[in-house]
């Protein structure tokens, strides 16, 4: 039998590859980063890193980056809810997840945006559970209807109870460390439980050009002491806060990238850390930063090479659109960035959902996604060779009248072979008239109402119970005495 050949996308030859990394190791060496964080700043210090206090400023020498590099798992292991499914982040393993943190949602009868509250989130959180093709949930919509102080931990608070799968999430504030991590060692019964099967990954984003925020730098310092894998965010826009030229940009992220995950060994050596981000081709006319640009996709593929170059697992922003609506653009945008973050092996793909610049989710779009996720799942599966001989010995009885769809090598691997999505239309024109000339939004609409009508995947009543004294705890700290009804 012939091995299966999995399709892969490079942009960058290892020339190139070698190039972009050794020109951020000198970048951080020469020029430094910006370090708030005072522990951090210390932790770097006490490495071996030069350091400017009027500044902030930290030069990290490329000995330290490679040790660092050198401590960091090349492979990190997720459990869900239930501590049963285990999900391999590392090598060329794809899981999509939603995205964070979107700030609308988009209704789908009046189309139009608006905010969001805990009914939709618990609804996002039930649809997201419900798709096959999407691996992990996401924090990635923020209620209107509590205090924007702990929307941290309550997006937390309602994903762990509305869905089984390991979630994406990040802290908005230094203090929202604690109740999350809480939230997160009940359900698994206790932090060393926790660190043994991680449940989470917490996204931790610098500021470009080559700044570590406070907030930020110690979700690092606490995620790595913790055990908790954390993804880095850099987010540089061309031509505004990172170079124009797309080489350039991927130069300041992989030295975004390997200061965050210094940071990370300094704090706990063998920490787990994702090379990730969310960069953008600026859009100098409009002053957006378009996710479903082809140059964005490129940006993401390319630095997704460098990170396996560096033997890290990689996450990217793609599979998301633009768009405000679920239009022809939605589908275009989503569609090409699913299939080439599939081909470029990115192991968190996170934007199946998303709308409008990362800023609104939509649930109609995650169902339509869920397909799109499906489709690239197959493409990256390969053609494999089922039979010796390939198909010679089908031909033997042919005759004027034959076909091929009675016979029993058919029925053996047309499942194997093939996909069968729900709500991309394969009617006929008649069938598909027959039914309501839906479209595929609506199509996804009904499919929402279908899922929200089924039981809720329940978490156990003792752990329920301990997640809401954790988020009333922090309500309290933070001046709110009740938290909203839920209604499952």
């Amino acid at each position: 039998m012939i091995k299966t050949q999995r399709p892969k996308y490079r942009l960058l030859n290892e020339a190139f590859v070698k190039k972009i990394v050794n020109e951020s190791y000198l970048i951080l060496e020469k020029y430094g980063v910006f370090v708030e964080n005072k522990e951090a700043f210390t932790l770097l210090k006490n490495a071996g890193a030069k350091t400017d206090e009027s500044e902030n400023r930290v030069f990290i020498p490329q000995e330290l980056v490679e040790k660092s590099l050198s401590e960091t798992p090349p492979v990190i292991e997720l459990y869900d809810r239930e501590g049963e499914q285990k999900f391999t982040v590392g090598n060329d393993e794809i899981h999509f997840d939603p995205g964070s943190a979107a700030v609308t949602v988009l209704d789908h009868e009046s189309k139009s945006q608006r905010r969001a509250k805990t009914e939709d989130l618990i609804r996002f959180a039930r649809v997201t559970d419900a798709m096959e093709n999407i691996d992990f949930q996401s924090t990635g919509i923020i209620s209107s209807d509590i205090p924007e102080i702990i929307s941290d931990s309550y997006r937390l608070y309602i994903g762990l109870q509305f869905s089984r799968k390991p979630v994406v999430t990040g802290t908005f504030r230094v203090e929202g460390f604690k109740p999350m991590h809480d939230m997160l060692a009940a359900v698994r019964g206790s932090a060393q439980n926790l660190a043994d099967k991680p449940l989470a990954i917490f996204d931790a984003c610098p500021s470009p050009p080559l700044k570590w925020s406070n907030l930020t730098t110690q979700s690092l310092i606490d995620s790595a002491r913790t055990g908790i894998p954390s993804e880095l965010i850099s987010m540089g826009m061309t031509g505004a806060t990172s170079p124009v030229t797309l080489a350039g940009t991927l130069v300041q992220h992989t030295a975004e990238n390997l200061s965050g995950l210094v940071i990370c060994q300094v704090a706990e050596p063998g920490s787990p850390v994702i090379f990730g981000g969310s960069p953008a081709s600026f859009d100098m006319r409009k002053g957006t930063t378009p996710m479903g640009a082809i140059e964005t996709m490129m940006i993401d593929s390319a630095y997704s090479q460098i990170g396996k170059y560096l033997n890290l697992p990689t996450h990217a922003y793609m599979g998301l659109s633009d768009s405000k609506l679920n239009d022809n653009q939605a589908g275009l945008e989503s569609g090409i960035g699913a299939v080439l973050a599939a081909l470029a092996g990115v192991n968190v793909i996170s934007g199946p959902g998303m709308l409008d610049f990362e800023s609104c989710q939509s649930l109609e779009k995650l169902v339509i996604d869920n397909e799109i996720c499906g489709m690239a799942l197959r493409l990256v599966k390969g053609i494999a060779q089922r039979d010796e001989p390939l198909a010679v010995d089908l031909f033997q009885d042919i005759t004027t009248e034959s076909q091929f769809l009675s016979k029993p090598h058919t029925r053996k691997w047309y499942r194997e072979e093939h996909i069968f999505p729900g709500i991309i239309d394969r009617d006929t024109y008649d069938e598909w008239a027959g039914k309501g000339k839906k479209s595929a939004a609506q199509r996804a609409a009904d499919k929402i109402k279908e899922i929200l009508e089924q039981p809720v995947s329940g978490i156990d009543t003792s752990i329920q119970k301990e997640l809401t004294k954790i988020m009333l705890a922090d309500a309290e700290k933070n001046g709110l005495t009740s938290l909203p009804e839920i209604k499952g």
